[in-house]
């Protein structure tokens, strides 16, 4: 490695201290092939950096007492590469550093889940006519001395290059000096914004919900460490596959995961029994096995649908979200519902079956329309309702610029609403505790559902302003029944009103009935004894389930709603 480059040296290389405060403080490890200039650009950069540079290649040289082409030449490469594994498990336990490795290092996957956990990998890119002719007439290249060095290279990248695509960033080098390497490097150094990670903490089915710009561009770098065999089924509807597929596919194609990709139509009647039943058909007739893994790629239909064949499909496969809405991207992602709707009410046939990773990119967000954004909206309010008034004050202060599609206030808003799902979830997975529980995530959904199921599914009505309508309601009945007070129901009343949120029936312009709300209310999953669960507050941040609800005044609240008796 040593030996690699023909770079020609540079005159001076200055880094302003801001830059240098903007590189993370891990080690940086470089990989790539032989004759890309990982010792050249590496000592040059852990120089401007002012910190040690390491060459991995010298470093097993040092501890066997002689050269890697000895080393090859006497022992194998086997035998080179478990000391190559050891030096580098070493070196990762040190202190911050730049660490150039010979070109195989990255493929041992201990070496790679070790520089995963402690450092920060750089693949440095090149192709094949300018590595051979930055190696051509160099000695100590053991693994080009067995044939024809263009062959040799092309089948060690063919080899390699899948898991190359594995690092956290790429930079491509060409024919550039020394200094423009270092420079090129530096700045996706500067620039890298490693995903915001909300851990699930499930005993059997831990997972991190990953949230981030453009992470679906990157997706093979974060799915192959996870997945038990590479190869996906891709799920999505016609439209995301019109705007996130091409990318998605792409990611995959660079880390070597083989794919198929089947579309079901836009919508909530796609997660209906009749498309279940013909898409797990089409699932099978792939010839799917057990470690194939269903990639849920769209919002919340989309992801229910796929959840649950994912449940049910051989069993139980692999699943991964990678959701599009932020409706699904701060609730139904998380958590491991999956299902369909009934004729009887929705979601009333599905499973529980938690996802191995959830890839919330934050760039999709960039394509909804205020209307969707508003629906994704309701779900946050409700978290911060629920048991979080620093984040129903947090939304006070920024929900504006949620709803206007701010970059930076989203990916706040999915992480804060993220890390209160996976509490809850992780509390109580299938929701069994008798009290509160997992069950308070329901809030404001008694009333929801049942809006949905009168007005049909239709798309007049969307989840989540029929969630924010409900969740008006579910603050009108905890005020009329003495556990909240009148002041809370203003404060929430006043930010509902601010932002243009749906809270009141009166505004979807149909002629419902209290009557048959209620009875749509009967058909919701959390009856227990024949009694309806009501998810009510005590205050902002203070949900609380309640089993013993009379329903005249549910009755009495709908009908002054504007209900029909």
């Amino acid at each position: 490695m040593s030996s690699s480059s023909s770079y020609s040296s540079p005159t001076s290389l200055t880094l302003a201290p801001a830059a240098m405060h903007r590189i993370p403080q891990r080690t940086i490890v470089l990989i790539g092939m032989m004759g890309v200039g990982k010792t050249t650009i590496g000592r040059r950069l852990a120089q401007l950096l002012g910190r040690r540079f390491v060459d991995a290649d010298a470093e097993i040289e040092r501890a066997a007492g002689c050269s890697i082409t000895e080393i090859f030449e006497r022992h194998g490469e086997a035998f080179f590469r478990n000391g190559e594994r050891r030096v580098i498990t070493r070196l990762m336990d040190g202190p911050p550093c730049v660490l150039a490795t010979g070109g195989g290092a990255w493929m041992n996957k201990e070496t790679r889940s070790r520089i995963r956990q402690r450092g920060l990998s750089v693949w440095l890119r090149a192709p094949i006519p300018v590595l051979l002719k930055r190696v051509h007439g160099r000695h100590g290249r053991p693994l080009l001395a067995t044939g024809n060095p263009y062959d040799i290279l092309s089948r060690l990248a063919e080899e390699r290059h899948p898991l190359y695509a594995e690092a956290d960033l790429i930079v491509d080098c060409g024919d550039e000096t020394v200094e423009q390497g270092v420079d090129k490097l530096h700045e996706a150094l500067a620039a890298w914004q490693p995903p915001e990670k909300v851990h699930v903490a499930l005993n059997n089915h831990a997972y991190d919900v990953l949230i981030g710009k453009d992470l679906i561009d990157r997706a093979g770098r974060w799915l192959a460490p996870l997945l038990p065999q590479k190869r996906v089924v891709i799920i999505t509807d016609e439209h995301v596959a019109t705007l996130h597929l091409p990318r998605l596919e792409r990611a995959l194609a660079e880390t070597n995961i083989r794919f198929d990709t089947l579309q079901v139509p836009r919508g909530e009647g796609s997660k209906s029994f009749s498309c279940y039943s013909d898409l797990m058909n089409r699932v099978l007739a792939l010839g799917i096995e057990r470690h194939t893994t269903i990639v849920a790629l769209g919002g919340g239909v989309v992801g229910d649908l796929a959840g649950f064949i994912a449940a049910t499909a051989l069993r139980g496969l692999p699943f991964v979200q990678i959701p599009t809405t932020l409706l699904s991207q701060v609730d139904s992602s998380v958590g491991g519902k999956t299902g369909i709707n009934a004729p009887a009410g929705k979601n009333l046939i599905g499973a529980f079956h938690q996802p191995i990773a959830v890839l919330a990119d934050s760039s999709t967000l960039a394509t909804l329309p205020r209307r969707e954004r508003v629906a994704g909206y309701a779900e946050i309010l409700k978290a911060g309702l629920i048991g979080d008034p620093d984040l129903f004050a947090w939304c006070e202060a920024h929900g504006a610029d949620v709803l206007d599609g701010n970059p930076q206030a989203l990916t706040e808003a999915v992480r804060r609403a993220c890390a209160f799902k996976a509490k809850v979830v992780t509390q109580d997975e299938r929701e069994t505790a008798s009290q509160n529980g997992r069950a308070l995530l329901n809030l404001g959904h008694t009333f929801g559902h049942a809006l949905e199921a009168e007005m049909g599914y239709d798309g007049r009505l969307l989840h989540g302003e029929a969630v924010s309508i409900g969740l008006q309601m579910a603050m009108k009945l905890s005020v009329e029944l003495g556990y909240a007070k009148e002041t809370d129901l203003e404060r929430l009343d006043k930010h509902l009103t601010q932002l243009d949120m749906p809270k009141s029936i009166r505004r979807l312009g149909n002629h419902f009935s209290a009557t048959t709300l209620i009875e749509n209310m009967m058909r919701d999953k959390k009856m227990k004894d024949g009694k309806l669960t009501f998810i009510l507050l005590r205050g902002i941040g203070k949900a609380f389930t309640n089993r013993d609800v009379e329903l005249g005044p549910v009755r009495v609240l709908l009908e002054d709603a504007g209900c029909a008796p």
